[in-house]
């Protein structure tokens, strides 16, 4: 097997700061010494896909590399008892795709500790259109309703044409949920299709300024972008309710007093799926088969091959992607 060649994304440092991505052949005996050998049929684009490919270090650190933070596939070898040749599964997050090579190529090496068994109700396929994008609305919802029922109100998901904001929206309608929708984008009865009772625009939520807090809209938030839009919907929040915060891709920075959390008991929770443990990143994927697996998943995602790779990251770095980008591998 080591003398397997296969196909690959790989991003090279040619000069200071100057990367270029280039699809090759290499070799099997090249990937990572560790337990797992996977063959690869499926991945995803992610935001943090397209950082790593243009060569930010805050994602990966030494070049030349492969992207790709999400893989679907079948074992071809394994050190370790708990995984066996044959089965199929699913590794997303921990280092996979910022310094370990990624999805983006057809043969991972990943440690097993990182390797999710494909649950029933799932295949190769349909779990990238998932991803890490849905894995992370997953955790998102399930730290929401475990506090928020479907009568205490609307649940705000911002980003919401983008992949995680997409699946949160989709997830809630699912769940009964009345879902309000943010988005930078013009509507295009997408948000609608997935479920949202509404959509309202970024810049009409932005121009509803106050120093302390704002009306009492939303019973819940599923925040994906940060900054002053996340701000702005805690100072949103009725009584006791909670915004889970997933992203950075508007601002790091959160301009905000703590008059929400002491005046409505607002609570705010981070969503960290690089380093969910496993027996809670099981249990969602288990739920992301089953009853949160939603009727439009199929419309959510296009599909491309390594060769179109290209223009997709450019379009997502430009915020021009809506739902999914599939990646087939095969």
């Amino acid at each position: 097997m080591d003398k397997t060649f296969y196909t690959t994304m790989v991003v090279e440092e040619t000069k200071k700061n100057v990367f270029k991505r280039q699809i090759r052949e290499a070799l099997v005996q090249d990937l990572p010494d560790n337990d797992v050998l996977i063959r690869v049929l499926y991945s995803s684009l992610n935001y943090k896909d397209a950082l790593s490919a243009t060569g930010n270090r805050g994602v990966t650190r030494v070049y030349p590399h492969t992207p790709g933070i999400d893989a679907s596939g079948i074992v071809e070898e394994s050190r370790d008892s708990s995984v066996k040749k044959g089965e199929k599964v699913i590794v997303t997050s921990y280092d996979l795709g910022m310094n370990t090579k990624g999805g983006f190529g057809q043969y991972i090496r990943v440690p097993a500790g990182w390797v999710v068994k494909m649950p029933k109700g799932l295949d190769e396929k349909e779990s990238m259109i998932f991803g890490t994008a849905g894995f992370t609305a997953g955790m998102s919802v399930f730290k929401l309703i475990r506090t928020i029922r479907p009568g205490h109100g609307d649940i705000l998901v911002t980003g919401a044409t983008g992949g995680v904001g997409s699946m949160a929206v989709a997830i809630l309608s699912r769940l009964g949920y009345s879902v309000v929708a943010l988005s930078g984008k013009p509507d295009t009865g997408f948000l609608g299709r997935l479920g949202a009772r509404a959509v309202i625009s970024r810049k009409e939520f932005l121009a509803e300024t106050a120093p302390l807090v704002l009306k009492p809209c939303f019973a819940g938030v599923i925040d994906t972008v940060g900054g002053e839009i996340l701000a702005t919907a805690v100072k949103s929040l009725k009584q006791d309710g909670i915004v889970t915060a997933c992203g950075n891709v508007a601002s790091p920075d959160l301009p905000l007093n703590v008059y929400p959390f002491i005046l409505r008991g607002v609570s705010l929770l981070g969503i960290d799926s690089q380093h969910c443990p496993m027996d809670l990143r099981a249990m969602i994927w288990e739920k992301l088969s089953q009853e949160w697996k939603f009727d439009l998943l199929y419309s959510i995602y296009e599909e491309t091959d390594l060769h179109g790779l290209d223009e997709k990251i450019d379009l997502i770095l430009k915020g021009e992607l809506k739902g999914r980008t599939l990646v087939n591998l095969n």
